[in-house]
This record gives C-alpha cells, structure tokens and sequence, in this order.
C-alpha cells in the first residue's frame, strides 16, 4: 500500500513538473519513470497511474474551465456526442489522460523487468 502511495504522489508530482516545458504527453513520461523507479504489483501498475493522471487532468480541466463558466466546455461538449455537458467532457478528458499513463507505466514495468533479468 505505501508503494501505491508514492508512486501515485510522485506520478502527479512529475506530471505537474513535466507539463510545464512538455507537451500533453509528459504524463506518459511521468508514468513511464515512476512505473519504472517504483514496482507496484499486478493491477496497479496500470490503475495507480490512471488514476494519478486523471485526477490531475480532471482537477486541471475544471480549473480552467471554471475561470470562464464552462463556456467552451460546453461549446466542445456540443461537437462530441456529450449533449452540450461539460461535466462529462471533463470526465472523458480524464479517462484519455488516465489510458495514456496507464498504459505508458505498464510498458516502464515490462522494462523494469526486462532490465532485472539482465
């Protein structure tokens, strides 16, 4: 349990850092390398990191969002097949976030075990 921890800490921590000089794709990086540093076990390797990932983009999405009354969430969530919700657009953005971390830190596992065995 105190693994997750950390790595949910560290994998939010470097996404933040990392997302100031990188594009959206710094958080694949930042999973990637803490999936890396600190082994989890079975299922939470991919879970811990999503979660991680979509609670920042979801928390980060709300915030600018919110700034301007979700005037263009709801202009966004009007071109997709959300109704005009903006509460579910924030949702699907973090979903997509939290896919890309989960799966970037299952491939930072696989080299971490591929690397142990050498």
């Amino acid at each position: 349990m105190k693994k997750n921890g950390i790595n949910f800490i560290a994998t939010i921590v470097l996404a933040l850092i990392l997302s100031q000089f990188l594009p959206w794709w710094s958080i694949m990086v930042a999973a990637y390398v803490t999936a890396l540093f600190v082994s989890l076990k079975r299922s939470a390797v991919f879970f811990v990191p999503f979660l991680a990932i979509a609670l920042l983009w979801m928390v980060q999405a709300f915030w600018l969002s919110n700034a301007n009354d979700f005037i263009l969430a709801k202009k966004i969530a009007v071109l997709l097949p959300l109704q005009g919700s903006a509460f579910l657009l924030i949702l699907v953005t973090g979903c997509i976030g939290g896919l890309a971390a989960g799966i970037s830190a299952l491939l930072g596992k696989q080299c971490a075990m591929l690397f142990d065995k050498s």
